[in-house]
């Protein structure tokens, strides 16, 4: 059996399941194992240091998958924004048909991508801004509840209202994002009007994520109050994994009248990255959801996957139609 949705249905995939783009995980190593177990999977285009090296990334990953997969195109604002056009071409030319994009006024990079026949998936944070997105053009929306990892937006709604809210209102398919992980998930993302979800922190979580063991343990014992807010007093507010680092933030900013600077050697991406690649959790910021509490686990992504999808048909024909009297 298999859940067929809108979304499966417009991007041509099996299951109703997401990888989205994740900053210094977003490689060929995640995206391929996703896509050849029937999900969605996407690159992450800043993660490569140039467009050259993001053209490089798309064919080495057609090496090791004949199925759909897409590239993740954040767009932040900048002094000096990355060269956006470029990688924007180095998409084109690499024959990827689906974009997710995320972040600041995309409508310029919606036009190109959709001039050349591409499908978008917008990520956003609130009802409002999926609207926008809507209107741009976009084939699909990701809706990012309050329980994700990364940036929540600044209204501090859950999913569980969330989706729904936004399900009453978009027309287009909608995925559910935040705090997903298993098939209880996704039968509710359903049950709310999604299309589908879209799981970050749970894939990093899998035995092909490009992580170092340390992170993803740390990750299986941590439970579903280990994640702290940080740049909430700047207005930015990112979820990132509990450690000595995000504890520390929350600390320097709870004394008021903090700015970016007293706290720019705590959260360097630089720092970020060596933690990661030395295995030392405590060593910087690193993105985590709510969802690490319902995370037991080192899967495959397939036995993942597999697991997910199997969860969810077993609750939709078994445990939600058996209250039916």
């Amino acid at each position: 059996m298999a859940l067929k949705t809108r979304f499966t249905e417009t991007f041509g995939i099996e299951h109703p399941i997401v990888q989205g783009g994740m900053q210094w995980v977003g490689y060929a190593e995640m995206v391929a194992p996703v896509a050849n177990a029937g999900g969605l999977g996407f690159l992450t285009a800043l993660t490569q240091p140039t467009p050259d090296d993001l053209a490089k990334e798309i064919a080495r990953t057609r090496e090791m998958t004949d199925k759909p997969f897409g590239v993740n195109l954040t767009i932040l604002p900048a002094i000096t924004p990355p060269p956006y056009a470029e990688y924007r071409q180095a998409i084109i030319e690499g024959g990827i048909k689906i974009v997710e994009t995320a972040g600041y006024k995309p409508q310029e990079h919606v036009d190109h991508f959709k001039q050349h026949g591409i499908k978008v998936i917008h990520k956003c944070t609130a009802v409002r801004h999926a609207l926008s997105a809507e209107r741009m053009g976009v084939d699909a929306i990701s809706i990012d509840g309050f329980e994700c990892a990364g940036h929540p937006g600044e209204d501090d709604i859950p999913g569980l209202i969330l989706i729904p809210a936004a399900a009453d209102k978009i027309k287009i398919p909608m995925l559910a994002s935040g705090g997903f992980g298993d098939g209880r998930g996704l039968a509710a993302a359903l049950a709310l009007g999604a299309d589908g979800i879209n799981m970050g922190t749970r894939f990093c979580v899998t035995q092909e994520a490009p992580i170092h063991e340390n992170f993803k343990r740390q990750m299986v014992e941590n439970d579903e109050r280990d994640t702290k807010l940080i740049f909430r007093t700047l207005h930015n507010t990112a979820r990132v994994m509990k450690n000595a680092v995000s504890s520390e933030v929350v600390e320097i900013e709870a004394r008021g009248g903090a700015e970016f600077k007293d706290i720019q050697h705590l959260v360097a991406g630089v720092r970020g990255r060596k933690a990661m690649e030395e295995g030392n959790p405590d060593g910087g910021i690193w993105s985590a959801g709510m969802i690490q509490g319902l995370i037991h686990d080192i899967p495959t992504v397939k036995e993942l996957i597999d697991r997910i999808v199997a969860d969810a048909e077993a609750i939709i024909q078994k445990r939600l139609e058996g209250m039916i009297a």
